[in-house]
C-alpha cells in the first residue's frame, strides 16, 4: 500500500515556542478544533476500509458511555457544516463526496467514518477501582505503536505501558490538567517523530519500535481535549498528519534545523 501523505503540515510543533517546549500544551477555542486536511479523502477511505473489515480493532464503547458518545454525536453534527459537509436529517455527504448514514445506534462507527481525526472519550471509572479517567470508547483507525482492544477500559497509568517515562507522578499531572478542561475551551499539544511507519500502525504492547534520523517521514499528533457539557465526559482526538521533508514550509523547515525532532518523541 503507498502511504498516504499529507501535501503540507497544516500544524508544526516544533515551529511554535508555544509547543516547542514542555509541557507544550495550549489553549484553542472549539471552532479551532477539526479540520479537513490534504490528505482526507486518501484517509477516510483507509478509516471506511478499516472500519468495514477489523471493527473490533477500531472501535469500542462501554455502554457506560453511551450517553457521552450520543452527546459528542449531536455536538459535532452542528460543527461539520463548517468543514465542508452537506448534512440531512439521515445522511451527512463528506467533502470527499461519499454520504455516510447518522446512525445514532452506532455513534462511534459513524463518527470515526466522518471525521480524520481518532477520537477517544475519557471518563471516570464506572467500576470506581481507580481515580485516573478510562478509556470508555474509541474510534482509533491510526494508533501509532498501540492497539485498542489492550487499551479499552484501562486506566490512563495502564494505557502508557510499557512506556517508561509515563511515570505515576506524571499520570498525577495529566490526570489534573484532563480533570481542568474546561466546557466550550479545549487544549491542545502535538507530537513529531520520525517514522517509517504507515499512517495506521497497530502494535502489541512490548513491540516498541522507534524511527530513527534516516527514516523518510515525519509524523505529527495533533492532540486535542475538550470536555462536553452534559456528560462531562473529556474526549481526546488525534489528528494524524504524515509528510515527507520536502512538504514542510520554508518556516517550518529552518524551526527543525533550530530544533531537531527527539527519537524520544
Amino acid at each position: 500500500m503507498d502511504p498516504i501523505l499529507q501535501t503540507k503540515l497544516s500544524f508544526a510543533p516544533w515551529a511554535d515556542p508555544r509547543t516547542a517546549r514542555l509541557p507544550g500544551v495550549i489553549p484553542f477555542e472549539l471552532s479551532d478544533w477539526l479540520e479537513v486536511d490534504t490528505a482526507y479523502g486518501a484517509q477516510m477511505a483507509l478509516r471506511d476500509h478499516l472500519i468495514l473489515t477489523t471493527p473490533e480493532e477500531v472501535v469500542a464503547l462501554d455502554e457506560s458511555a453511551r450517553p457521552a458518545a450520543l452527546e459528542l454525536f449531536e455536538l459535532l453534527l452542528g460543527l461539520l457544516p463548517g468543514l465542508g459537509f452537506g448534512m440531512s436529517e439521515t445522511e451527512a455527504i463528506r467533502p470527499d463526496g461519499v454520504a455516510v448514514a447518522l446512525d445514532r445506534e452506532a455513534p462511534m462507527h459513524t463518527m470515526g467514518r466522518l471525521l480524520q481525526c481518532d477520537i477517544c472519550l475519557m471518563q471516570p471509572d464506572p467500576s470506581g477501582a481507580t481515580d485516573e479517567s478510562v478509556l470508555t470508547g474509541a474510534a482509533l483507525c491510526f494508533p501509532s505503536g498501540w492497539r485498542l482492544p489492550q487499551k479499552f477500559m484501562k486506566p490512563m497509568l495502564r494505557i502508557h505501558q510499557p512506556i517508561e517515562a509515563y511515570t505515576p507522578d506524571l499520570a498525577t499531572r495529566v490526570q489534573r490538567m484532563m480533570n481542568g478542561v474546561q466546557v466550550g475551551r479545549g487544549l491542545m499539544r502535538g507530537t513529531a517523530s520520525r517514522s517509517d511507519a504507515h499512517l495506521c500502525d497497530p502494535r502489541s504492547e512490548g513491540e516498541l519500535r522507534h524511527g530513527t534520523n534516516t527514516s523518510k517521514y515525519i509524523r505529527v499528533e495533533r492532540q486535542s481535549l475538550v470536555r462536553l457539557p452534559e456528560s462531562r465526559a473529556v474526549v481526546f482526538t488525534i489528528h494524524t498528519q504524515v509528510v515527507l521533508p520536502e512538504a514542510l514550509s520554508p518556516e517550518q523547515a529552518a524551526a527543525l534545523d533550530e530544533r531537531p525532532i527527539r527519537l524520544a518523541d
